[in-house]
């Protein structure tokens, strides 16, 4: 990676490959401004939660956390770390979770957490997704705010 790159994805031999479930096992920061989002679950504008599946509800909450960074001049490519919380109940589809990191995410995802939970404050909320990411101010994204 070049110089003016603002993180580098860490994934050294001596741990197991990561990448195959969409996440780095580390990602080294260079420079930038850090944002810390609150954990974003599937609901739309309104709080309601339209999807009952956990694909749906892993898409909706990127969805809403796309939408966050946007209004920080930001985008998912700069995410450096997730902590993906998963209600107990879909402990058998995290495979859904590997395919909607990948197609997001694609060759330089983020480190990340997966932590399974007895529920949430909502029973219809089967994931709650919290992200940190670091943005430069030459990012398109905040270049195009300016």
């Amino acid at each position: 990676m070049g110089a003016d790159v603002p993180s580098r994805a860490i994934n050294p031999d001596a741990v197991f490959d990561s990448l195959q479930y969409g996440f780095s096992q580390a990602v080294e920061v260079t420079r930038g401004r850090r944002l810390y989002l609150s954990g974003q679950v599937a609901v739309d504008r309104e709080e309601r939660t339209e999807v009952h599946t956990l694909r749906g509800q892993l898409e909706q909450s990127f969805d809403n956390i796309a939408l966050v960074l946007a209004a920080a001049g930001a985008e998912l490519a700069d995410v450096v770390m997730l902590r993906i919380y998963l209600v107990e109940a879909v402990r058998d589809e995290l495979d859904e979770v590997v395919a909607v990191l990948r197609e997001r995410f694609g060759d330089a995802p983020p480190a990340s957490t997966w932590l399974l939970v007895s529920g949430f404050a909502r029973s219809d909320w089967l994931v709650e997704i919290e992200a940190e990411a670091f943005v430069t101010e030459e990012s398109p994204v905040s270049a195009g705010r300016r």
